[in-house]
């Protein structure tokens, strides 16, 4: 049997000052939370800040929303190195993508159309919210942290740091696959389980 792998991510993103963008302005990845998940167990993590190419100033806004300073995206990975690491976790076997919403993975993938890299997965992604949001039937799309609420539990750690983040995410995906077990529903049972054929049959003979 094939092992599972599973890639849970979070990014960070930068963020403009108001609502009136920088002429050209795109959000450029600054923080990554990946959890490495082979066979339902944890295998690795990995945390780092990520230095941007473009809009290498952090915005007021930015800062205070993700609660980072300018030193530490200076200090982080530079794209093509986090690019690298990213492909790095990929198994001999593809692994699933699974993150909260798709953002992430749109935004990976224009920021590496951007910097002239190629898109560093082989596998399938899941927008796990929106597996969410079909599974429970909701109208509309719930924020990471009320969906772990809505189960009567708490998110890991500070909710917009990305490994947290991924974290939580690992655990809604746990309950949520727990739940869609619950509704698969058992064989039917046959008529050969509930009466002894070979007990009837003699009764049968002996009359």
């Amino acid at each position: 049997m094939n092992e599972q792998n599973y890639l849970f991510i979070d990014f960070e993103f930068t963020m403009p000052e108001n609502k009136k963008k920088p002429f050209g302005f795109y959000p450029e990845i600054i923080e990554v939370g990946l959890v490495a998940v082979v066979d339902s167990k944890i295998a690795d993590t990995f945390s780092s800040f990520i230095k941007p190419e473009k809009f290498t100033i952090l915005t007021e806004r930015c800062k205070k929303f993700l609660n980072i300073d300018q030193d530490d995206i200076e200090d982080g990975l530079c794209f093509h190195q986090f690019i690298d690491t990213l492909r790095g976790y990929e198994q001999s076997e593809s692994s699933t993508v699974i993150t909260w919403g798709n953002m992430d993975m749109k935004v990976l993938r224009k920021n590496c159309e951007i910097n002239g890299l190629l898109y560093p997965f082989k596998g399938k992604h899941r927008d796990l919210a929106l597996e969410y949001k079909r599974f429970f039937g909701d109208r509309n799309q719930t924020g990471l942290w009320k969906a772990i609420e809505a189960y009567g539990k708490k998110g890991t750690g500070k909710h917009h740091r990305a490994l947290d983040d991924a974290l939580t995410t690992y655990s809604i995906f746990n309950l949520v696959e727990k739940d869609k077990q619950y509704l698969i529903k058992p064989a039917p049972t046959t008529i050969g389980e509930v009466i002894d054929l070979s007990k009837l049959l003699k009764k049968v003979r002996a009359h």
